[in-house]
């Protein structure tokens, strides 16, 4: 016998949906446990390849500003997956939060971010641009408070900040240690 989903309590309904799932185990016997489902997301790492720059995001996050009182995070750009086509969105997401027009873009993975809660599929993905390829200011969507600061970053500053701790957002430091892994010549100094 396999797991299987009994039941399905849906427990809010909003952006995110929240659901109590009994489960039974193999062995029969059953479990609660709760579930986290908004949807799958993508998240990608713009770099200048040759002035050896990232682009990233700043902006504030309720769930690290309730925890910990964290005002605001330095991210790889994300977002909800709306289309079929997680490079898609990946290429809208980038456009809105940082007003780059990516063209090709390196898969990393499709993940799961945080599989003892949530439903949510990230792709990640890596995308080299060009001076020429920033066509817009970014910032975000001002329907959605995004309040979105586009920051720059040269590749080994990043690096050593990931290297001492600093760089708190996952998907971000995924994808730093990705881009150092395959591209380390982005890297020397």
């Amino acid at each position: 016998m396999a797991h299987e989903i009994l039941k399905l309590r849906d427990v809010h309904d909003g952006w995110t949906r929240l659901f109590v799932a009994t489960v039974r185990l193999p062995d029969g016997r059953t479990m609660t446990r709760e579930i986290e489902d908004h949807g799958q997301a993508v998240a990608v790492l713009p770099y200048d390849p040759k002035r050896r720059m990232a682009t990233l995001v700043r902006l504030f996050r309720a769930g690290p500003f309730y925890a910990a009182g964290v005002e605001s995070m330095l991210e790889a750009p994300a977002g909800l997956l709306d289309e079929e086509d997680p490079e898609a969105c990946a290429r809208r997401e980038a456009m809105e939060e940082t007003g780059l027009r990516l063209s090709y873009l390196e898969s990393v993975a499709t993940a799961w971010p945080m599989p003892g809660l949530s439903a949510e599929r990230m792709h990640l993905f890596l995308a080299p641009y060009g001076e020429n390829d920033r066509v817009g200011e970014g910032g975000g969507l001002a329907d959605e408070h995004e309040d979105i600061e586009v920051v720059e970053l040269a590749l080994q500053g990043l690096a050593a900040a990931a290297d001492r701790g600093e760089v708190s957002d996952l998907k971000l430091l995924v994808l730093l240690q990705t881009l150092r892994l395959r591209h380390p010549d982005l890297f020397a100094p």
